[in-house]
């Protein structure tokens, strides 16, 4: 468990909490009508006691609700049990928000169940998805802003998912770092079902552990328990955090937050997103021992990993690699791992339809945005990679093409590469994975 150079952090840099390293100034995400510059202080230096007294007053202020109000208007989002959509709300958001705020000050407000509908996950399996009523997802928003500066004063640097200034390409670099640094036996954690399972009772400590208003927790609790409908059906979970939930991201990266503590503080080295998370170590040993720490913390926190999908390995042998945030690491390679590889050509397909009757322009116009936005995530991987979506976009389109000249054939015709050649789609526009990857090497 040694750490690696200094241009990635040790294991006791990855320790230090968030505030630690953090000047007033570095807040600037926080929103400013409910983080003050006096409570800025506050959050910096710590309250007394370390828990935070008189919360509600902050969420129910016109201010906050009305800020809350933009950004799920932003958003955008579908309509909850209720049928209001945000242009219906938007037509009267001035006494709504004035109703709002009445009935959480008086502490009448009661969330409405979560319209429960299901998103394509692959293989013809799905991922449930709850949707809440505009309302909801605003006093969500408005709980979000008022407690999550105070969680993130506590999270570690070795949790990346859902949290202000952090995202996947930081997860990845560090994990990058530490596999470079010899870190290459590596445990895959798989919880099953985490967002699911998490329990309410355990979960409402952690939350009582900084916060100490009663109608805080009480409004937590509200929507911890909101019914769920699918259909006609409709029931009350007995635990997990809804995915779709505005507050649900913050209170799961709360959960494992005491899963971070336990490993950094045994001095391992661990990356997380969300419930996404791998230990990197030198050793088989040390991996072995890694996943029975990791393994004795989910048994006493109510959570399960997977059997099957949570392994050791060492990651510069085929076979024995790890999937993290839509790559794989294996052999010394980032690979773009085959779901990720599957998602990007079934919209192509979507946008390359032979029966589609728009021009070149507009279909080249379509796909260019898609191409762009997986390159841009995915430009660390093998260079075969963008060959073979290239040949792949390029085949579709000749098909296109084929169907509208009305030339016969299904599939590949060997006279299509001559008839339209790459430099053909090059000068209507196409962007390619191949050009754009040898460009960035060129300029590295």
């Amino acid at each position: 468990m040694q750490s690696r150079s200094t241009t990635v952090s040790s294991v006791p840099e990855t320790a230090r909490q968030g505030a630690e390293a953090r000047a007033p100034r570095e807040w600037g995400w926080v929103e400013a009508s409910v983080w003050t510059e006096r409570m800025l202080t506050a959050l910096g230096n710590g309250v007394q006691g370390g828990k935070w007294f008189s919360l509600i007053d902050k969420v129910y202020a016109p201010r906050t609700l009305q800020a809350a109000w933009k950004k799920v208007a932003k958003n955008r989002g579908a309509a909850g049990v209720d049928r209001v959509s945000i242009e219906r709300f938007r037509a009267n958001e001035d006494c709504l928000l004035a109703e709002l705020g009445v009935e959480l000050r008086e502490g009448r407000y009661r969330p409405k169940p979560v319209r429960r509908v299901h998103i394509p996950k692959g293989k013809g399996q799905t991922r449930p998805l709850g949707i809440p009523t505009v309302k909801d997802r605003i006093v969500q928003t408005a709980l979000k802003m008022v407690l999550e500066p105070i969680f993130e004063r506590e999270f570690l640097s070795v949790s990346y998912g859902f949290r202000p200034g952090r995202g996947c390409k930081d997860a990845l670099r560090e994990v990058e770092g530490w596999v470079k640094a010899g870190n290459t036996w590596v445990v895959d954690l798989d919880f099953a079902r985490y967002f699911d399972t998490i329990p309410h009772g355990a979960l409402l400590e952690r939350v009582k552990e900084r916060i100490s208003d009663g109608r805080v927790l009480s409004l937590i609790k509200r929507f911890l328990e909101q019914g769920i409908l699918e259909g006609v059906e409709c029931w009350t979970p007995e635990s997990g955090t809804p995915q779709g939930s505005v507050l649900s991201p913050v209170l799961a990266n709360l959960y494992l937050h005491s899963l971070d503590v336990r490993m950094t503080t045994a001095g391992y080295s661990m990356v997380r997103y969300a419930d996404d998370a791998v230990v990197l170590c030198r050793s088989q040993a040390e991996a072995e021992s890694a996943r029975a720490e990791v393994q004795a913390w989910t048994q006493a926190n109510g959570l399960t990993l997977h059997p099957d999908k949570t392994h050791v390995g060492n990651c510069l042998e085929w076979g024995e690699g790890f999937e993290f945030l839509g790559y794989r690491f294996e052999a010394g390679n980032r690979i773009v791992r085959k779901k990720s590889w599957m998602v990007l050509k079934d919209k192509i397909r979507l946008q390359t339809k032979r029966t589609r009757g728009d021009s070149l322009k507009r279909i080249i116009q379509d796909l260019n945005p898609i191409l762009r936005g997986w390159f841009g995530y995915f430009k660390h991987a093998r260079y075969s990679t963008f060959r073979a979506v290239d040949g792949f976009v390029r085949r579709r389109l000749r098909a296109i093409l084929r169907k509208q000249n009305k030339r016969p054939g299904q599939g590949r015709c060997p006279n299509d590469h001559r008839r339209w050649p790459n430099a053909f789609f090059a000068e209507h526009g196409l962007f390619t994975l191949n050009e754009a990857h040898a460009q960035a090497r060129q300029s590295r």
